[in-house]
């Protein structure tokens, strides 16, 4: 008699079936991010990053480790502000 846990009887259960198919969604999805302009060279659309020519309290553009003086994102395509700010801020140490 076959176990009910499992898919006919060959020891895959649902929950391994389960586990795997997330494993494997994931992947897919990892790759295909990979693929995406950004992670090529290109930059992001301002509009993407949600950036903003204001700073948010102290974080702004120019204390940030993807800001490039003297108006420019590593990240972000167009003109920077300094003072700008935008959902990729990252805090220079």
């Amino acid at each position: 008699m076959t176990n009910p846990q499992t898919a006919g009887g060959r020891g895959l259960s649902r929950r391994s079936f389960l586990g795997r198919a997330t494993v494997g969604g994931g992947a897919l999805l990892g790759g295909a991010l990979l693929g995406t302009p950004a992670a090529a060279g290109g930059k992001l659309p301002q509009a993407a990053a949600k950036y903003q020519p204001t700073p948010k309290g102290k974080q702004q553009c120019d204390n940030c480790t993807l800001w490039l003086a003297p108006s420019s994102c590593k990240l972000v395509d167009g003109a920077i502000k300094p003072t700008g700010w935008c959902a990729l801020y990252q805090a220079k140490k």
